[in-house]
């Protein structure tokens, strides 16, 4: 689908539930066309539930979501960020300044912090992981020239008023929801959790349709964690979930289990591959794993995949680091 096709989409917004209404933002990245903010009924107004990337027009996009359920930006009493990634935080800056809310989420966000403050030294840190991984200087340089000096999507850093943790409650008129920590796809990644209606605000960690990401390089074992998380959330035993991206679900516990089956087969790949090729790179081990050709549409989404499946694999002692530049990889058998 063309930039221009994809540009067209609009804000969009649906009920749910009586007192739950989903707001789709559109989004500008190929094959992730648009996210999910939610918004929940609380007395005299809502809870809002992430809130779509800033770009040029996305407030606009938000204002129309609400406007199509009655909704306005004024009637925001508290700001919820299920993560701190630009399409779930973005634009909290300015709806706190518009509303005067506050702001709850995670306080492991320096993932966000980093690439918000600096982000020059965000993006040649990653370009210099992306070199210690055994990326050709060539493509790195075609990178370079197409991504340097991009928007990292967030309007402004507004540090959260409160620390969204285990333990504080967030109240709507759908009840009281719990807040649940399930770091993988990112270091703040939290879900929310209304026991008595069985439903699961999962953010990132749960989509409609099974799809890995990891943020690499803010934890030990972002894999690893993610695994952890699922456990969490099948432990709840939710019967409707309520995603970042894409439409409502029932199965929950088949998402679960679609995305555990493929974090293990994705490791067990992994392993396989650095078993019987050893000293190969992360780069290099792309194209066996995922059985297709490295192209600019998956080389960061796969690199980052990749190594956080090493680092796992590394951790449970399973695959060890050689000395050298660049890194490479062989068996610990």
């Amino acid at each position: 689908m063309s930039q221009a096709r994809r540009k067209r989409e609009v804000g969009r917004g649906e009920r749910v539930l009586p007192g739950v209404w989903r707001l789709r933002l559109p989004l500008p990245w190929p094959g992730v066309p648009h996210c999910n903010a939610w918004a929940l009924a609380a007395g005299d107004g809502i809870v809002l539930v992430d809130t779509g990337m800033h770009e040029p027009g996305s407030l606009g996009h938000l204002e129309r979501a609400l406007a199509q359920v009655n909704l306005k930006l004024d009637h925001v009493r508290l700001l919820v960020c299920t993560h701190a990634h630009s399409d779930h935080y973005g634009q909290a800056a300015t709806i706190v300044e518009r509303t005067g809310c506050e702001l709850w989420m995670h306080p492991n966000h320096d993932h966000m912090l980093r690439a918000a403050r600096d982000p020059e030294a965000a993006f040649d840190r990653r370009i210099e992981v992306a070199r210690q991984s055994g990326v050709p200087e060539e493509p790195l340089r075609r990178y370079t020239e197409a991504r340097r000096g991009q928007d990292y999507g967030i309007a402004g850093i507004v540090e959260p008023h409160r620390a969204l943790v285990p333990g504080v409650e967030v109240h709507t008129d759908l009840g009281t929801w719990s807040v649940y920590e399930t770091p993988g796809h990112a270091p703040s990644h939290v879900c929310l959790y209304q026991e008595d209606r069985r439903i699961l605000i999962s953010g990132d960690h749960l989509l409609g349709r099974v799809s890995l990401y990891y943020d690499y390089g803010y934890s030990p074992d972002p894999a690893g964690e993610f695994l952890h998380s699922l456990d969490l959330v099948q432990e709840l035993d939710a019967r409707l979930c309520l995603a970042g991206h894409g439409r409502t679900f029932t199965d929950v516990q088949a998402h679960v289990d679609g995305n555990r089956t493929l974090v293990r087969q994705r490791l067990d790949k992994v392993e396989e591959v650095i078993a019987r090729d050893g000293g190969l790179t992360a780069y290099d081990a792309i194209p066996l794993v995922y059985g297709q050709a490295i192209t600019p549409l998956n080389a960061n989404w796969w690199l980052t995949e990749t190594l956080s499946y090493l680092l796992h694999l590394e951790a449970t002692g399973r695959v060890q680091r050689l000395d050298g530049t660049p890194e490479r990889w062989a068996s610990a058998a």
